[in-house]
């Protein structure tokens, strides 16, 4: 059994929120593919990590940013 997808959902803070979501695909085209709709998906999961980080002080300066990608 494969349980990558399922325990990566289990987590209830990975879960996007509905009225997001909503809105998001309502912004969208009448008519686009499975790819567009993926995208914007992984684009907003993406941008609520990045929210939460923040508010978990999981921030890091611009500075600090530059020498722990110039390793």
């Amino acid at each position: 059994m494969h349980d990558c997808g399922a325990q990566r959902m289990s987590k209830r803070n990975d879960l996007l929120d509905k009225k997001k979501v909503l809105k998001s695909i309502r912004s969208m085209p009448d008519k686009f593919s499975v790819d567009d709709i993926v995208d914007r998906m992984m684009l907003l999961n993406a941008i609520e990590e990045g929210m939460a980080d923040v508010k978990a002080g999981r921030t890091m300066t611009l500075a600090e940013a530059k020498k722990h990608f110039a390793k």
